[in-house]
């Protein structure tokens, strides 16, 4: 997928002839295959975003769980943390939260923003040329272990705790990403539902910060931060246990559906 981002435009006028040339003959269903996250081996660490929705960041401000707050639940400056390569994983497969010693895994539904041309100093007005295309995420997180090591790093990235997919659609097919809608449920029961136009720092502003003194690679993936409706929102919070289901659907990309071991 890599390759095909590097691409550009051509690269997707090459996938349309492709398939056009293969016909339905060349269809599979879904039963047939086991779906992979958009980029399954990212070059570098993915690009994350902490309290970037009102609602949440009051949340997160109030659980105690955040050992990097200050007097104000809402940042002045985007907070950026970045998860492991490794956290990558498909959009149906299992949350291994047995990695989690803490017991104390929590899911964060978001949008992740894909990369499609390099670029650094990017300005506001110019920044979704870079952007290539969208997917739907889970920031899953080990809450202890994220207020323990004070940087957020360790709690963010153990293996599969950060499930992705179903498809990356292009900036082209998506639109406006402030037309888009996130809805987490665990179990059938709906916990996240926002637009995600309601984010603190949009798109635009998280790719100026971050390109200001560092150069954004094709395939750069950016999790953009999570509504409010976490488990740590609830008193006493709701962590995800084995057997759990959580199920992120961000339209109009789609669903991802994890469960928990």
């Amino acid at each position: 997928m890599l390759g095909l981002i590097e691409l550009g435009q051509s690269g997707l006028n090459q996938a349309a002839k492709a398939i056009k040339t293969a016909g339905d003959h060349a269809l599979l269903d879904l039963s047939e295959v086991t779906l992979k996250a958009p980029i399954p081996q990212p070059r570098r660490d993915i690009m994350a975003v902490g309290r970037n929705y009102h609602e949440h960041a009051q949340e997160f401000h109030d659980s105690g769980f955040d050992a990097t707050s200050g007097t104000t639940a809402v940042p002045e400056d985007p907070i950026i943390f970045t998860k492991a390569t490794t956290s990558v994983s498909g959009p149906f497969d299992p949350i291994p939260s047995y990695l989690d010693n803490t017991h104390s895994t929590d899911y964060e539904g978001e949008l992740a923003v894909i990369i499609g041309k390099a670029g650094r100093g990017i300005l506001k007005a110019d920044a979704f040329q870079y952007v290539y295309g969208y997917s739907t995420s889970n920031d899953v997180t080990a809450r202890t272990l994220q207020h323990k090591h004070k940087q957020w790093f360790i709690g963010k990235s153990l293996d599969g705790y950060c499930p992705m997919g179903p498809v990356l659609l292009t900036r082209e097919e998506a639109g406006n990403p402030d037309t888009f809608h996130l809805k987490t449920e665990v179990n059938g029961k709906l916990r996240q539902d926002s637009s995600c136009s309601a984010l603190i720092f949009n798109i635009p502003t998280l790719i100026e910060t971050i390109s200001a003194g560092i150069t954004l690679l094709p395939g750069d993936i950016i999790v953009t931060g999570t509504p409010v409706g976490v488990g740590i929102g609830f008193d006493p919070p709701k962590f995800l246990v084995k057997g759990d289901v959580v199920k992120v659907t961000i339209e109009p990309i789609g669903s991802i559906e994890n469960k928990v071991e």
